[in-house]
Formats: C-alpha cells, structure tokens, sequence
C-alpha cells in the first residue's frame, strides 16, 4: 500500500491545460472509513489500524489534507463539505471566536 503518503498514481486531463490528480486506493477507503459511524470510543481507531494498516494520527493527519482536494469532493461532496464545516467549526473554537 506505500508509504501511507498522500499522492496520486493516476492523472486525467480535465480541460485545457488542466491535470486532476486520481483519488489512490488508500485515499478512497479513508474516505470510505469516515462514512461510517461508530458507536463506542475506541471501535473507529481500532477500524483505522485493522482495515488501514496505518495509525489514527496519520489517518487524521491524511484526511485533513485530503477534504481539501477537489477529487474527494467529486469522491463525495456531502462528507466532504461536512467534514470541512467540522473542521472550520474546531478552529473557530480554538481560536476563541465563537465565544462572543
């Protein structure tokens, strides 16, 4: 499966000039993963490692990159865009903005 790095093993043209990078395998089934829901605390991190080979940290770490590629929002523009709003809703908290 690699090095667990976020890249590209295909490109396809997407008009003129214009190279869009293919979604890997890795990168599919993390966004696969974070569909699901998990009822217990510690079930998704061990999903993480079982069915990814790869640690929560660097999962976290991955998808955070990946929400900002435009090939995971044509993967799924509904878990992506609500993963961007969680994401945006957690810096606003630490930044200590929504306190007003």
């Amino acid at each position: 499966m690699g090095d667990g790095r976020i890249g590209s093993s295909a490109v396809s043209g997407e008009g003129p000039g214009c190279q869009v990078t293919a979604l890997t395998e890795l990168e599919t089934r993390i966004l696969t993963l974070e569909q699901s829901w998990w009822r217990s605390p510690g079930a998704k991190e061990r999903e993480i490692l079982d069915a990814l080979g790869i640690t929560p940290t660097r999962y976290y770490q991955m998808l955070n990159e990946l929400i900002d590629r435009p090939e995971a929002a044509r993967f799924d523009p509904v878990l992506v865009a609500r993963l961007r709003r969680r994401r945006d809703d957690r810096a606003r908290l630490r930044s200590g903005r929504d306190l007003g």
